[in-house]
């Protein structure tokens, strides 16, 4: 069963001109070389699939794109500026969240709270001005709740919203993390296999949450998933690494045909 299958029909997303584009783009680490050469871009509005075997080096592109890496040849054009590398507060800034592999919530606070940590990028007001709650912090305050709020009812996570994150199932947490991000308001959305762990139930929930942002958000969004199934149904188009290298870029039947990509997830390539 391919959990976006039936979803595919409502993914209708204008998609318009490159919004982020990676050339040439090399990581080593020691003399383990992570990226080779890598060029492709990402379209405004579209989903864009980032495929490859263990060890391909797809999180290590998405550390490339937002800032925790520094490759050492390579630029990054970002809504027309171009840039050796960014830095992370300056990515989240100019626009891009990310998701993590490994959730990185804090576990001890509540799913708005968790939420609202989001919104942090958005707030005027100062920490002290926040602690005291003086009167143009605490019409911020509320100004950014009623946000969270709206966000914690697209997700259908409105029974937890005073729970601990840390009690919740890990289908749930997902979707906390994904609120969180949501929460920066993006123009490009990072999504380091939000699938991964999930059984068939949660990963057709969050499949019609992907593509519901993608819709009705309009937020570009970039995504490395090891289901086949998905990426092949919820994307739009696929590049694929393997070993550091792109060996595939196109749309999702393009890149099924591919016999380089069919030779590296068979392994009949090393």
């Amino acid at each position: 069963m391919n959990p976006g299958a039936s979803l595919q029909a409502v993914h209708q997303a204008h998609i318009g001109a490159p919004i982020l584009q990676l050339e040439g783009i090399s990581l080593a680490f020691g003399g383990v070389q992570a990226l080779q050469d890598i060029s492709f871009d990402v379209r405004e509005h579209e989903i864009r699939a980032i495929i490859g075997p263990n060890g391909a080096g797809k999180s290590s592109m998405l550390n490339v794109i937002n800032g925790i890496y520094k490759p050492q040849q390579g630029r990054i054009t970002f809504r027309g500026q171009t840039f050796s590398h960014m830095e992370p507060w300056q990515v989240a800034r100019m626009g891009i969240a990310r998701t993590f592999q490994n959730l990185a919530l804090f576990k001890g606070m509540s799913v708005l709270d968790n939420i609202m940590t989001g919104r942090n990028l958005r707030m005027k007001s100062n920490l002290l001005q926040q602690a005291l709650r003086l009167g143009a912090a605490e019409r911020e305050e509320i100004a950014h709740r009623e946000r969270a709020e709206e966000i914690i009812d697209f997700l259908e996570i409105q029974a937890w919203r005073k729970t601990p994150v840390g009690r919740l199932p890990y289908g749930l947490q997902k979707r906390v993390d994904l609120g969180r991000a949501l929460a920066m308001e993006p123009a490009v959305l990072l999504l380091d296999e939000p699938m991964a762990g999930m059984n068939v139930e949660e990963k057709q929930d969050m499949c019609r949450f992907v593509l519901d942002v993608n819709n009705e958000f309009g937020t570009t969004i970039v995504l490395i998933e090891h289901d086949m199934g998905v990426v092949m149904d919820i994307s739009d188009r696929v590049v694929v690494l393997d070993y550091g290298r792109k060996i595939g870029d196109g749309a999702p039947d393009e890149v099924r045909g591919n016999e380089d990509v069919i030779r590296a997830y068979l392994g009949v390539a090393h």
